[in-house]
């Protein structure tokens, strides 16, 4: 009877320290799979990369009067690619730029403080962006719209969603 109990327990211990290496193997290959799943290529058409490609000035100031706000975009085509490439005004809600808005901030300004880790020709000034204050929807729609902008020429990430246009 002893050897019995032995056993079961001893069986037991066995089958709980292989259920865990399999457990734990399971984790560590879901977590590789969506690392390596959410780097997925963006397609860039002919028409997006000629408009990277522009060389000479190129500004686009975004402000909302009323608050006072303004930033000034100093980057080669962005103001191209807004008028023909970005959807159109209204095609996304202000809620969902707002959004979007905070968490590529977030990421933006965690970039710039790590020069050594990321780009700082690309990362170079930290973005102001208060989450409660309403920036208004022009402001919103060419902020968002720039992040957009950028991670499909500079083949970058703010986030966890694919920079998609359409």
């Amino acid at each position: 009877m002893v050897f019995f109990v032995h056993y079961i327990f001893y069986s037991t211990k066995m089958k709980f320290k292989i259920i865990i290496k399999v457990l734990s193997g399971l984790g560590l290959s879901l977590f590789i799979m969506q690392c390596s799943g959410s780097k997925k290529a963006v397609d860039v058409s002919k028409e997006e990369k000629e408009v990277f490609n522009q060389k000479g000035k190129d500004t686009v100031a975004i402000k909302n009067d009323s608050l006072e706000y303004e930033i000034i975009i100093m980057e080669i085509g962005f103001n191209t690619w807004l008028q023909s490439i970005a959807q159109p005004r209204g095609y996304y809600t202000q809620e969902f730029m707002e959004n979007r808005n905070r968490i590529f901030v977030i990421n933006w300004n965690q970039r710039v403080l790590q020069p050594m880790r990321y780009d700082p020709n690309l990362y170079e000034l930290q973005i102001n962006y208060d989450p409660n204050v309403d920036y208004g929807y022009e402001v919103n729609y060419q902020l968002y719209n720039y992040f957009i902008y950028f991670q499909r020429k500079y083949k970058q990430r703010l986030g966890p969603f694919v920079p998609r246009i359409k």
